[in-house]
């Protein structure tokens, strides 16, 4: 399917500037943009491919203005990525999963109670559960016994879902992610050994939540470990047993949570973060890729960086004089040898 660029300004409410007409198809990058395609400009390192794109429409900010001629139509809007998000679900659309019905190589138990619009890829297993409407289940997933799967869910190859999870609607869980695997709890023995906690709660996912490939949600040792509505999560995260994410809240790559952390709605952590057990983290939380945060956060939209972590603008300043740290190591070892020498001179003179 097709779509003007008159089309596409009245689905994100922007401003055309150029042939209104000109239809495209699928999305490219813009340093890679093909005729019929379209692309964005958000941000402004990649400028100076607008002026030598071969896509027919490129989104841009209201701010933007050209240098230099520009071949392709331009679609001015508020907010680029909005814009963009709102326009890959249409082309997603042309190619979106279908189901695939009821896999004959599926293995699904007879007191499932499964709703007669949800697919099942072949390979599955699926235990004594509830799985709701219009849910696609793809090739090679594990779901055990008890556990609830609302409406319109997408699970991906070679997901694995333990015992008593609770699932909400929308919610997509993609490749190989383990949810409900048991929390790392161990009791110390007298001579040194491990005496395994044994791990008696659930983990709920509550709707709209996105969980990342190769993904790990514990099961909480006593309770349950939640995941709030709307949350995001990329792909290599770990949460421990019993945290617990609040709503809207997104975590990059190679996060980790460790047990009963509570973190805020609206919370934004960076790649590789790393949150020691037991906190609670205030709403709007944002912090910087490889940061660690080893205590209470209690300042609502706190925006942190650093091990341990500090206010992102102090430890900007801070870097700034750790890079001088040697010259002025230096400097003060000059300052301390003449110092020492005047207090010298002075005891002679005396």
């Amino acid at each position: 399917m097709q779509w003007s660029a008159r089309e596409i300004c009245d689905l994100v409410d922007g401003k055309v500037i150029g042939d209104t007409e000109v239809k495209v198809s699928k999305p490219s990058r813009i340093e890679e943009g093909q005729p019929g395609t379209l692309s964005f400009l958000a941000n402004m390192k990649y400028e100076e491919h607008i002026y030598s794109t071969k896509s027919s429409i490129v989104l841009v900010s209201n701010t933007f203005e050209p240098k230099t001629e520009i071949n392709a139509t331009l679609i001015k809007v508020t907010d680029v990525y909005l814009a963009l998000s709102i326009l890959m679900d249409k082309f997603e659309g042309q190619n979106k999963l279908q189901a695939e019905g009821f896999s004959s190589l599926a293995f699904v138990r007879d007191a499932a109670q499964i709703h007669d619009t949800v697919s099942i890829g072949a390979f599955t297993h699926i235990g004594e559960s509830q799985i709701g409407e219009g849910t696609i289940i793809m090739s090679h997933v594990s779901i055990s016994d008890r556990c609830q799967i609302g409406k319109n869910v997408r699970i991906y190859p070679g997901v694995k879902i333990y015992h008593d999870t609770i699932i909400g609607d929308n919610v997509i869980i993609h490749s190989n992610a383990v949810i409900g695997s048991d929390g790392f709890g161990f009791a110390t023995n007298e001579d040194g050994t491990y005496k395994k906690m044994k791990q008696l709660g659930n983990v709920i996912i509550e709707d709209d939540v996105e969980i990342g490939a190769n993904t790990t949600v514990d099961r909480a040792s006593m309770g349950s470990t939640i995941l709030r509505k709307g949350v995001k999560l990329d792909n290599l995260i770990q949460i421990g047993h019993n945290v617990e994410v609040g709503e809207n809240t997104a975590m990059a790559a190679q996060a980790g949570i460790a047990g009963s952390t509570k973190l805020g709605k609206n919370c934004r952590v960076g790649g590789q973060t790393g949150f020691v057990g037991h906190l609670k983290i205030a709403d709007g939380m944002q912090c910087q890729a490889q940061s660690g945060i080893g205590s209470n956060i209690k300042k609502e939209n706190s925006i942190l960086f650093g091990t341990p972590a500090i206010e992102y603008g102090n430890f900007v300043k801070s870097s700034v004089v750790f890079k001088h740290l040697p010259e002025m190591a230096k400097k003060l070892r000059e300052l301390e040898k003449e110092v020492a020498l005047l207090k010298k001179q002075n005891l002679t003179e005396q």
